[in-house]
């Protein structure tokens, strides 16, 4: 064995539902091809993922069709590779994770998953396999590729039935180190028709909004079903965070519930919304602080990617952003680990992750308050937090911050002065989607932070929109590029693989 041996860490296994591929169908494919029958065990149903990936650690997450034990296998390049085994179960819908340590940075690594009836067996050449690579070490000035994007599965447009999610097609293609899924990754309080929203053809779903865990794992089935989709889950590395659409519209804890059917009225979505984000998604998970999705993660000498969770802390959207209540989005220990995160960290670059935009109005119905950080034409955001974000930004002297958001439903690019009195401190912030959702163009916009709106992709209106080729057009992803002299590049990126718009800025 290596001297730097792996240790894997158990962090969370899973649970129930309808497999892409079940032993059965397998079994009936191989008798019509005249084969023995495949041999009986769970099999992977919907297959691999590598996850939050840092320089020395990565959160392997696959599902079986039915309870056993989950094996992984490791290797890189002159490592010895080893077995790691995890039982799964109808508790957790049949998932498995497991924390991979111990190794080295700046790194490819291959590995393979399969699952057996015992602990010890199962056949390794059916696995299915993934790749990814571990983050540089910080003081590493290496270069960095990575794309996000959000709003999947959205208002009934969904899998077209013969291009599935056409945009995973393009993202694989740019060969990211990474790939963040910004929130909105599953719509669980909508339907997948067989006629789309722009009347496509569409693979149907088979669930309704979702009230129940089954219900959310499905949801979270019908996307890894998607074969792009899969193929980059299982070629490079993922990131994941939540928005509003994993549990319910404009959700916050104080505001989950829901009075009509199919929910019971007074239950609280947000336990089990989570349940299921976790059962699907390789987060990397810590037994002293469960459930904590807010995160960092340092990639060489140029980036310090800070996630946020803009959901789980925040006070009630109706409430009123004023001096006397300065409203919270992230909550007092979130607010003051960002705060910390940014100080103690020397990345040239730090780039904030918030499933909702800075200064796009958000909030459906507005009656019901705003869902997003600005107050616009009420007092109801979350302004002040975000004004107290800056505040630190600059007084600690950054000027190298960028912010990525999605949650809109169309592109726009934004720098931000703030600060009258400090016209040199400016953040930049890159709004993208859908990736495969409606369209809702909207050209409104709080000016308070010194706005600048440099950039806008989307159609004039929602209802100029008619057609499935029409809508296509705007679907769009965000990407981003460090080079090792530390210049950042920033781009938005059409379905089919097409830069819309590109920017370059240098680190000051």
């Amino acid at each position: 064995m290596s001297q730097r041996r792996l240790i894997a860490t158990v962090l969370l296994t899973a649970c129930v539902g309808l497999a892409s591929l079940t032993q059965a169908d397998a079994t009936e494919r191989d008798e019509q091809r005249g084969r023995a029958p495949a041999v009986a065990g769970p099999i992977v149903s919907h297959g691999v993922a590598a996850g939050d990936a840092t320089s020395h650690s990565v959160v392997i997450w696959s599902r079986a069709d039915r309870a056993g034990y989950m094996h992984v296998r490791v290797h890189g390049r002159g490592d010895d590779s080893r077995v790691y085994t995890r039982a799964v179960g109808a508790k957790r819908d049949f998932t498995g994770k497991l924390l991979i340590d111990g190794l080295k940075p700046n790194r490819e690594y291959t590995y393979q998953v399969w699952f057996s009836k015992q602990r010890q067996g199962g056949d390794p050449r059916a696995a299915a396999s993934g790749r990814f690579r571990t983050a540089p070490g910080p003081q590493q000035p290496a270069a960095v590729r990575f794309a996000w994007g959000g709003d999947v599965a959205g208002q009934n447009v969904c899998r077209d039935r013969s291009q599935g999610f056409p945009i995973f097609n393009s993202i694989n293609a740019l060969e990211p180190d990474f790939f963040l899924g910004l929130g909105d990754m599953i719509y669980a309080d909508g339907v997948c028709e067989s006629v789309g929203r722009y009347g496509n053809q569409q693979v149907a779903g088979a669930f309704g909004p979702s009230a129940d865990l089954a219900d959310y794992w499905a949801h979270w089935k019908y996307n890894r079903e998607d074969d792009a989709y899969r193929r980059l889950l299982a070629k490079t590395a993922y990131v994941a965070i939540w928005d509003d659409h994993e549990v319910v519209n404009d959700f916050g804890p104080l505001h989950d519930t829901r009075d009509a059917a199919p929910y019971t009225p007074g239950e609280h979505l947000l336990p089990t919304g989570l349940q299921a984000f976790l059962d699907y998604n390789p987060v990397a998970e810590n037994r002293l602080t469960p459930e904590r999705l807010y995160r960092s993660i340092r990639w060489g000498r140029h980036l310090e990617l800070i996630v946020l969770d803009n959901r789980q802390y925040r006070d009630a959207n109706s409430e009123n952003d004023d001096d006397k209540l300065v409203k919270t989005m992230l909550g007092r220990e979130q607010l003051t680990w960002v705060k910390q995160t940014l100080r103690d960290s020397d990345a040239t670059w730090k780039i904030i992750v918030s499933s909702v935009p800075m200064s796009i109005p958000t909030g459906f119905p507005a009656a019901n308050g705003r869902d997003g950080w600005a107050n616009f034409d009420q007092d109801s955001g979350f302004e002040r937090e975000l004004v107290d974000i800056l505040k630190a930004l600059r007084e600690q002297g950054e000027r190298n911050v960028v912010f990525i958001t999605t949650d809109v439903h169309f592109a726009e690019v934004f720098r931000y002065t703030p600060f009258a009195a400090d016209p040199a401190f400016q953040v930049h912030e890159v709004v993208t989607g859908p990736m495969n959702a409606c369209l809702f163009p909207n050209r409104n916009f709080d000016t308070s932070l010194g706005t600048e709106s440099l950039f806008f992709y989307g159609p004039a209106s929602a209802d100029a929109v008619t057609d499935y080729a029409q809508a296509r057009q705007w679907m769009n992803f965000g990407a981003a590029s460090i080079d090792a002299d530390g210049r950042l590049s920033l781009s938005v990126i059409d379905v089919d693989g097409r830069p819309v718009y590109r920017t370059t800025l240098v680190p000051q």
